[in-house]
């Protein structure tokens, strides 16, 4: 089954709010074997929700609606609606008798407003709305369904799970779909296309993969389509199974798992601790490392020696080096992540040097020249990388690349 989404209000069009109803209901269809095939987001006007629902009867099955639905003036969705279906308003006494509640509850007085909540399209069945005063509605016409709900978040949701979807799984047989996510850093998107082509080229017909690039990592979805959930299942984990001798030194972690989560949980396993010397990143890894929660277990704190004086003064580098290797160097890192672990007294620490840009940067060292040190009290490792030129992403890759150096030190020292 195909569904569309069709989200409503002038504020989603200028910016003033971020459509997230779209992204939630796009998962939980997903998940129930709905395919959402088109997004759309239109104005609080009556032509334009009526143009929105016209094509999107042409693409899908299941056409679903957020927004417009309050109390005041702007609202239109409901009377469009109504007209959309060729349908009168009549009211409807439980959602009548739940809006009086509200307000009595909340000793605020029924204005006319509030009780026009409770006027529905007669053509509709309600989807009852125990968190707001704006009901669902649910339309069957022409073998499609029409899905309205509340814009509001936390009342879109609950109506949805606990009343729309029940109805979809109802009205269509639906198919088994499901998703399985796998996590790489520390390679390019095309790299790793080439690593697993053989691999890709012989996935089934019913087993789709996508990569899903961002800074400093790709993810790999497989979307697998079946009647036999319990099969499904077992069959995209044998084919997740044949990855990891393929890229294994890549995958850092499965579904929602983040660099900061995986490491943080392997330091806490074995009861380590890490400490952070940072210059061209700025605090900007140790903000991933904490963005975890309960990382004070395993994370002790950082130095962010900016400027050489800090290098010098609190983590005690070698003026010589600073001299004549520069700040970004290999000397340089290395002294200061062995520094720094001493310092604070931690199992492994990690340290980072470069030249983020826009300005700053050499022939011998351009733009995006980054030296990382990962040292434990058995070995130290440093790497020299060329981040690209842009300030942001560099940080944000600086910050990956070294949470996956010390991620693997810490796997190869489990052996």
């Amino acid at each position: 089954m195909n569904a569309e989404i069709i989200t409503i209000g002038d504020e989603i069009l200028i910016g003033q709010i971020i459509d997230t109803n779209s992204s939630w209901l796009g998962q939980i269809l997903s998940s129930a074997g709905i395919q959402v095939v088109h997004r759309t987001s239109v104005s609080d006007k009556p032509p334009a929700i009526c143009s929105a629902l016209d094509q999107a009867s042409e693409r899908a099955d299941i056409i679903i609606m957020t927004g417009g639905l309050g109390p005041t003036k702007d609202d239109v969705t409901k009377h469009t609606l109504a007209d959309y279906f060729k349908s009168n308003l009549i009211l409807n006494q439980e959602v009548l008798d739940w809006v009086t509640h509200i307000f009595q509850q909340r000793n605020l007085p029924m204005i006319e407003s509030n009780m026009l909540q409770a006027m529905v399209p007669e053509s509709c069945e309600v989807l009852f709305n125990k968190n707001g005063t704006a009901p669902g509605m649910w339309f069957h016409q022409n073998g499609k369904v029409y899905i309205s709900m509340p814009g509001v978040p936390f009342e879109m949701k609950t109506i949805f799970e606990e009343q729309a979807l029940p109805k979809l799984k109802a009205t269509f047989p639906l198919p088994v779909i499901v998703h399985r996510t796998i996590q790489t850093c520390s390679i390019g998107e095309s790299f790793l296309a080439k690593r697993i082509a053989h691999w890709e080229n012989n996935l089934p017909a019913h087993i789709k993969l996508a990569y899903l690039p961002s800074v400093g990592q790709v993810r790999l979805r497989l979307s697998g389509t079946g009647s036999d959930g319990k099969k499904l299942r077992t069959e995209m984990q044998e084919l997740i199974d044949q990855l990891y001798p393929l890229i294994g030194d890549y995958i850092f972690g499965e579904e929602d798992d983040s660099l900061p989560i995986v490491v943080g949980r392997i330091l806490k396993q074995r009861k380590k601790t890490v400490s952070t010397a940072e210059s061209c990143t700025g605090g900007y890894l140790a903000h991933q490392i904490t963005s975890v929660a309960g990382s004070s277990a395993y994370y002790t704190g950082s130095i962010i020696s900016y400027d050489n004086r800090i290098k010098t003064d609190e983590l005690g580098i070698d003026l010589q080096i600073l001299q004549k290797d520069g700040a970004v160097s290999k000397a340089c890192v290395e002294q200061m992540a062995q520094h720094i672990r001493k310092k604070f007294n931690t199992d492994y620490s990690i340290a980072t040097s470069g030249i983020a840009g826009p300005d700053g940067g050499t022939p011998d060292k351009p733009v995006g020249t980054i030296w990382i040190a990962v040292c434990s009290a058995i070995e130290c490792t440093s790497m020299l990388y060329n981040m690209g030129d842009h300030r942001e992403r560099t940080i944000q890759r600086t910050a990956l690349q070294a949470l996956d150096m010390l991620r693997k030190m810490l796997l190869k020292e489990l052996v």
